[in-house]
């Protein structure tokens, strides 16, 4: 069985290879067109040194020598390409641009499947690619996607999981936004839809620890992605997820986090309304609905994705708390300025 590995460059843009089993990852990156930066191939020179930050991979201290890779940067994680023989799917970062390697982001060509409003202030659609070949991801990343008709782009998190031939968003309806213009009024079933994918460093790595997952309106969207990923086997670690919106109308996607919770033990999640009548639910921001008890003495992960004045309040809230965690990952958006 071949291993998946994903390549995360330094400019953001992901390539996801295939490994065969005994196979060096440089050699697998060069079977499939993607140029690692390197000099010796031996182990020697260190060119091709790179960080792995999740998966289980053999390389030997004799295959490579101090100058090139030191003890204590092999126990961190760091391995050389041109000696690291992967044992299972990994995430290596690669520490150079994905034009320096050849590697640019995948471009793909699909029909719009279907559009949905599944609230006035939010919309999902999906996209059927053409051809065989599924669409890899890692669960969180984003896609850059052409706004029919137009040169223009929006980047969208993935809501669907990695391997298949669809492609779904969660996505703001915008106001004279472009691309919600086109999903609103034009979009018809068929239509084609271009896009570049995958980018962006927030996704979900190996949940080691317990996990806090805060997602503010449609930043629910690559937490979609990354629930279907997991299975009970993968997360055996307590994970909360706490969904804050500030209108009745923008809370959506309930449907999926009940399906999660009750296919996943370990999950469990809660939502809060900041602008609400309703007195049968919780209100306010995110941060007020967090158990201080849950948080595990801080050896706990955070992943947060939500508008930037979301993102810079909670990690202000966890400094004034002094309840900074392990690991903080997190994607921030606004609106385009070029609506």
């Amino acid at each position: 069985m071949n291993y998946q590995v994903a390549l995360q460059f330094e400019d953001g843009v992901t390539r996801i290879i295939e490994c065969a089993p005994g196979e060096k990852l440089s050699d697998a990156a060069y079977r499939q067109q993607v140029n690692i930066p390197l000099d010796c191939r031996d182990g020697a020179c260190g060119t091709c040194r790179g960080h792995c930050e999740s998966g289980v991979y053999d390389m030997p201290e004799s295959s490579y020598i101090e100058d090139a890779l030191t003890p204590e940067e092999a126990v961190q994680g760091y391995v050389l390409a041109c000696q690291m023989k992967p044992k299972s799917n990994c995430v290596v970062q690669v520490p150079a641009s994905s034009a320096v390697c050849k590697a640019a982001a995948g471009q793909f060509k699909t029909r719009i499947k279907s559009v949905n409003m599944l609230s006035p202030s939010t919309i999902e659609f999906t996209l059927d690619l053409e051809g065989n070949k599924p669409l890899d991801f890692l669960p969180g990343q984003y896609a850059k996607v052409n706004i029919p008709g137009t040169s223009l782009s929006r980047a969208y998190s993935f809501s669907s999981v990695s391997g298949t031939n669809r492609a779904s968003f969660v996505v703001r309806n915008v106001p004279q936004g472009k691309m919600s213009e086109y999903l609103t009024a034009q979009a018809k079933p068929s239509d084609e839809v271009l896009f570049e994918a995958p980018f962006g460093s927030f996704y979900l790595r190996p949940i080691s620890r317990p996990t806090l997952f805060l997602a503010g309106g449609t930043g629910i969207a690559p937490f979609l992605s990354m629930l279907g990923t997991l299975t009970p086997e993968t997360l055996t670690h307590p994970l909360l997820l706490v969904y804050g919106v500030t209108r009745d109308e923008d809370l959506v996607g309930l449907e999926a986090l009940e399906e999660a919770a009750h296919r996943l033990p370990m999950f469990d999640f809660k939502f809060c309304i900041l602008d609400t009548q309703r007195d049968d639910v919780l209100k306010g921001y995110v941060t007020q609905h967090v158990d201080q008890n849950w948080l595990n003495g801080n050896e706990y992960d955070t992943y947060l994705c939500g508008p930037v004045a979301m993102v810079d309040a909670v990690r202000k809230w966890q400094e004034e708390s002094a309840l900074g965690c392990k690991n903080f990952y997190f994607e921030k958006f606004s609106a385009s300025s070029e609506v």
